[in-house]
């Protein structure tokens, strides 16, 4: 069996580098069915949705552990090679291929043959190749048809060593999903799929000369397994309307891991997308014998009734939770003074630290304000937690080193303080906006008046209802999630686990303990997108 080409030293340096960065920038980072990656020496093409630019990437290379897998050879567009930037230098040094795409070259035919050579080269050597078949990054909740690339790439791989009884080549397909891939603390679903294996012997339909009707269905078989994990919506409608669906079937507070929340939430937005009234009659000036039933036309309500509801929480600024678990006012009072207080607390202890963060938080406010000038929402969103990551990597370390310039005669102690300072007020601070959101919620309780607070609670419990009669009768989903989701697994990743930390009741140094996966590092809950445009 091939061994797989030596890592570079580069690639090991980008891999340390950026895992430590993505976990500033995400709060939590969840990799599921890491057992399933083929190790090194077995060929392997690796592919994913591509939602977040050169993050996608990274996260990629970062999730792989590297007992399991050395190295991930990627491919990048062509446009994005030999410029005088630190993404350029990045890209070439970690040993990714370039691929010209013919949107970046007028529409012209292009001629990728030698590119495509150098990946089977590279696949015969045992390594694992990155392709990402959607073709290009993009702001939208849908994932686009994939393109044939992979397809074909495997039947040439297959067709080039079809007198070799021993070879085989895996597709390892990857679904991520992002809660806000743009936001600074937000939350990572990494989930790799079960990997599809062929052989000369064992599939002899794909090698040349091979039927067109092949390559597709393998690639339609590969876009089945991305979308299968992943919250693959016609709008962003759609993903705010079951997010909220989720939140009333699995009230604040449960104890569900990142990738239940995440299938909970698809099931939904699958429920909705089977019954939109838009999209079926789309289909229907085409097919006659689609028809609108019942359960459709009751589906498109809910979904719409659901919006108006977040429409209304959004209006006062109050959360779900305290509608469908109401507080008198002395509770409310209580809770308000202790969330004040423990928010002054930490917001005080953060100060020095917030110091050394200050250049950080400005240099990558500047950087993203002037890109997003450059280009709509659907062109441009898609790179924002890319800009993020580099010019906040460039200026922390340029923080990093002043520290140390300035404090020469004990730079050694200085080298290791400054980022646990830095690290510890990243957490406290994390802490004190939740408590700061956590106050003005209440006190916007307050100034919501009991007849409205009263309707607002009623149209909840139909809102539930409802909701638990499509989960359970239709969905098939628990009935008791709370109760279910503690005995399926409450210690998971993004909850406190070790033994240091489950001994603080409210912080922990590792990691912030959320009781809400939709939450990201601000003063309000962000429930909203963009425009698609």
């Amino acid at each position: 069996m091939p061994k797989g080409s030596t890592t570079p030293w580069s690639y090991i340096l980008v891999r340390l580098l950026f895992k430590f960065v993505l976990k500033i920038f995400y709060g939590t980072i969840v990799v599921e069915n890491a057992e399933l990656i083929p190790k090194t020496g077995q060929p392997c093409i690796v592919c994913a949705n591509h939602p977040n630019s050169l993050t996608d990437a990274l996260l990629l290379v970062t999730s792989m552990p590297s007992r399991t897998r050395n190295m991930l050879r990627l491919t990048a567009k062509s446009t994005q090679f030999g410029q005088r930037t630190f993404t350029s230098w990045l890209i070439e040094s970690a040993g990714t291929v370039p691929i010209k795409r013919r949107k970046d070259h007028n529409n012209n035919d292009v001629d990728n043959s030698q590119v495509m050579n150098k990946l089977m080269d590279a696949l015969e050597l045992g390594d694992a190749v990155c392709l990402f078949p959607e073709g290009a990054s993009r702001y939208h909740p849908t994932i686009a048809p994939l393109k044939t690339g992979v397809a074909r790439l495997v039947s040439d791989v297959l067709s080039r060593n079809r007198d070799d009884p021993d070879f085989s080549i895996s597709i390892l397909t990857c679904s991520i999903t992002y809660m806000h891939r743009q936001h600074f603390r937000s939350d990572v679903l990494v989930t790799f799929n079960t990997p599809m294996m062929f052989t000369p012997k064992d599939n002899p339909e794909l090698l040349a000369p091979v039927q067109h009707e092949e390559i597709k269905a393998l690639t339609a078989r590969m876009q089945q397994q991305i979308s299968s994990r992943a919250i693959d919506s016609p709008s962003w409608e759609f993903v705010r309307s079951a997010k909220m669906a989720t939140r009333i079937y699995a009230p604040l507070g449960t104890r569900m891991s990142l990738g239940d929340y995440v299938r909970i939430t698809r099931t939904f937005v699958e429920a909705f997308k089977a019954s939109d009234d838009t999209q079926k009659s789309k289909r229907g000036a085409e097919d006659q014998s689609i028809e609108f039933t019942k359960e459709d036309i009751e589906l498109n309500q809910l979904r719409r009734d659901l919006k108006t509801y977040q429409d209304r929480l959004v209006h006062w600024g109050i959360k779900d939770d305290r509608i469908a678990r109401p507080l008198s006012l002395r509770t409310i009072t209580m809770r308000m003074v202790i969330r004040l207080t423990w928010f002054i607390c930490l917001f005080t202890i953060s100060l020095p630290g917030l110091v050394l963060w200050t250049p950080v938080f400005i240099t990558t406010f500047i950087a993203v304000r002037n890109f997003k000038r450059t280009g709509p929402v659907w062109d441009t969103f898609d790179e924002i937690a890319q800009y993020k990551l580099v010019y906040g990597l460039f200026s922390g370390l340029s923080v990093w080193a002043a520290c140390i310039l300035f404090t020469l005669p004990s730079a050694a102690i200085t080298t290791v303080l400054v980022p646990a300072m830095m690290w510890m007020t990243l957490r406290w601070t994390e802490d004190a906006v939740s408590a700061f959101r956590a106050f003005m919620a209440l006190a916007r309780l307050l100034c919501v008046g009991k007849e409205t607070l009263k309707e607002i609670r009623m149209t909840r419990q139909d809102l539930h209802s409802r909701l638990m009669n499509l989960a359970v009768g239709t969905l098939g989903l628990p009935d008791d999630p709370e109760k279910f989701f503690v005995e399926r697994g409450g210690k998971q990743k993004g909850r406190v686990r070790s033994t240091w930390d489950s001994g603080a009741k409210y912080f922990s140094v590792r990691r912030r303990r959320k009781r809400d996966w939709n939450e990201t590092l601000r003063l309000y809950d962000q429930v909203d997108y963009p425009e698609e445009g």
